[in-house]
């Protein structure tokens, strides 16, 4: 399916931090003055993303295919390696353009991964692109605390824009080495737009005359409301109130066409119904108030009342979808870059489109948000009458309206395919293999390991997400957590015949391996962004695909039946996404001290996954582990 890359390098996209970069939380009192210049000095001051050796990356492509290709099909790519990267062939010579690449832009991947990961990609961003962030049930149960809420988590992201606006975001550091903080100033006031062939996407911050307004949706009808008082000062958050208050009684009825439905559909399907969309002057204009708006706060209506236990499990499909056109996958503008999103029985959360940023700024907003609706309100509120919020019209022709039942029917279909559960493993956290002097991801890692081996007695190309921040634009690189170390491990782990001091020997060399191939990651000298450039460059240059990316073992190798992200916060929360190839895992987990939050995503048309099974498996795996170690006399560890 994908030759460059799996969905795109799916999941590839979905670049969380990797084990050991600490959220940074930006909690702090907003600067009221403008520090012009800094955030530019700062990205300068940032080394370009390197182009790692040749020889460096064929080696290491080989050690990666170990563990899930067979050996004879070893034995032909190493020859399809060899030739590609002999002297004079035709790896050199990608390698030399990839070279002069580098040295004539800001970085040589940023503009291939955001075209090719995202906007050429064509299946609807819902579930195969987007990641949901489910959040801590709130303390409200009815439509006033659900807008008082809205209106304090509207306050609390102006808080946060203030910082992005005076360039006073304090600058995250990893090892003791400075991050890129351009995603920051990507994530507000942009948005996706579809197109026939390839999407683009708008950014109207950078614009002469930046938004003022929010988009808020409301049983399926969508209203700009200004956010902004005459005198540039935020409305304060018992001034959104009365703002939410106008537009829900407002938007009463439920008979409005779901035009938002249209955004969860196949890209190729979407770009046509938006250029019929686009004809209509009313439309346009309502269109683009949505794109330019700084952010989207969807207002959900009630929900079936599940178990306490269910509800992180039922908050991740809202999160993720919606639930289907029933429910709330209409009550969405999946194009927006951030969505805000709060049921009226607390249920609360975020959405966010993928090709602007990964998750870590959009957690570092969120944990600042959630502090800011914390806090008392400090900020007198004017007594100004204020403009109703703009209701945003659409006409719908009967084409129009014939999209929109196709997109209701697509979405219904994959909402029932997706199974998607949150697990609350609640025995330890990341202070168990601390204790063990390991890293929490890496054991993490190696326990999702054992759980896939012991549901289907196999190794599989796992990806985990690799932050490149520690580069100027960087986004992603691959970890490979699949290793011919992990492999020993977990072969070895329920084989009777083997001590356990060999056992936790074994162990300790898999997470090991896993913690180098992290720091070789986030340095810039993994394999699969230069692979994906050599190949990219080669079609840049007209040239024929060299046979090493059309040997089976490379579609294996991008074949990830487990795609999985670390996604650390302060706040008590967990991200969720789908799987990025039918027959696998969508594994997303947040560390925290004594627990662990984890979403588990599998599709329910393929008869091999099953996302319970999965999630019961890790569970085991982790204190199978955990035992392992405390049974085991110190003196071997």
């Amino acid at each position: 399916m994908w030759g460059i890359c799996s969905r795109t390098m799916g999941k590839m996209g979905m670049a969380m931090p990797c084990g050991w970069i600490k959220p940074c939380h930006l909690v702090k009192p907003v600067s009221a003055t403008r520090v012009s210049g800094r955030y530019l000095s700062h990205q300068k001051g940032l080394p370009s993303l390197p182009i790692p050796p040749l020889q460096q990356t064929c080696e290491r492509y080989l050690t990666a295919l170990e563990p899930i290709v067979e050996a004879d099909e070893l034995k032909h790519t190493e020859q399809l390696v060899d030739e590609f990267q002999k002297p004079g062939g035709v790896g050199e010579r990608l390698q030399r353009s990839l070279e002069k690449r580098a040295h004539n832009k800001e970085n040589w991947l940023s503009e291939w991964w955001v075209q090719v990961a995202y906007l050429d990609y064509r299946l609807p961003v819902v579930v195969h692109s987007s990641p949901g962030l489910v959040l801590p049930r709130m303390n409200f149960h009815d439509k006033q605390g659900q807008m008082r809420f809205a209106a304090k988590l509207i306050a609390g992201v102006l808080d946060f824009k203030t910082m992005i606006d005076n360039e006073t975001l304090p600058v995250e550091y990893l090892g003791g080495k400075p991050l890129c903080m351009n995603q920051y100033y990507e994530v507000l006031s942009s948005c996706r737009i579809p197109g026939v062939k390839r999407d683009a996407i708008v950014n109207h911050a950078k614009s002469s005359r930046p938004p003022k307004h929010i988009t808020v949706v409301h049983n399926f009808q969508f209203f700009a409301l200004d956010v902004y008082n005459s005198d540039g000062t935020a409305l304060t958050a018992d001034q959104l109130y009365s703002q939410l208050e106008r537009i829900c009684s407002s938007a009463l009825q439920t008979d409005t066409e779901p035009i938002g439905i249209l955004t969860t559909q196949h890209r190729d399907s979407w770009g046509k119904a938006y250029v019929n969309l686009m004809k209509d002057k009313t439309n346009k204009e309502s269109l683009l108030a949505i794109q330019r708006s700084i952010f989207t706060v969807c207002l959900d209506g009630a929900m079936p009342r599940g178990s306490d236990d269910s509800y992180r499990s039922s908050a991740a499909v809202q999160m993720l979808h919606g639930g289907g056109s029933q429910w709330n996958s209409a009550n969405r503008w999946f194009d927006k870059t951030l969505q805000f999103i709060i049921g009226e029985d607390g249920t609360c959360g975020a959405n966010y489109e993928h090709a602007p940023a990964e998750g870590p700024p959009i957690v570092a907003l969120i944990d600042h948000v959630v502090e800011y609706t914390k806090k008392p309100e400090t900020v007198p509120t004017p007594m100004v009458p204020l403009p109703m919020p703009d209701r945003l019209h659409f006409n719908i022709t009967p084409e129009i309206k014939k999209d929109i039942e196709e997109a209701k029917q697509s979405m219904n279909i994959l909402a029932q395919d997706l199974d998607v559960r949150v697990m609350v493993f609640s025995h330890f956290g990341k202070n168990v293999p601390k204790t063990h002097k390991m890293s929490p991801d890496a054991f993490i890692q190696m326990a999702l390991q054992l759980a896939y081996y012991r549901l289907y007695q196999r190794c599989c190309a796992t990806y985990e997400s690799a932050s490149l921040r520690m580069f100027r634009l960087g986004r992603t690189d691959t970890i490979r957590s699949a290793s011919s170390a992990s492999a020993a491990f977990v072969k070895a782990f329920d084989d009777p015949s083997r001590q356990n001091t060999e056992k936790v020997d074994l162990m300790e060399k898999a997470v090991k391996a896993h913690r180098s191939y992290t720091t070789v990651a986030v340095s810039g000298q993994a394999i699969d962004r230069h692979l994906l450039g050599l190949k990219m460059q080669a079609v840049e240059e007209k040239l024929s695909i060299p046979e090493v990316f059309k040997d089976s073992a490379y579609a294996k190798a991008l074949n990830y039946q487990l795609s999985t992200s670390q996604v650390p916060s302060k706040t008590d929360c967990v991200m969720c996404f789908g799987p990025v190839v039918t027959n696998g895992y969508g594994v997303c987990y947040n560390p925290m001290e004594n627990h662990i939050n984890f979403a588990v995503s599998s599709f329910n048309a393929c008869k091999e996954t099953n996302t319970a099974h999965l999630a019961k498996a890790v569970e085991g795996a982790l204190t199978d582990m955990r035992t392992l170690l405390e049974q085991t006399p110190k003196a071997k560890l």
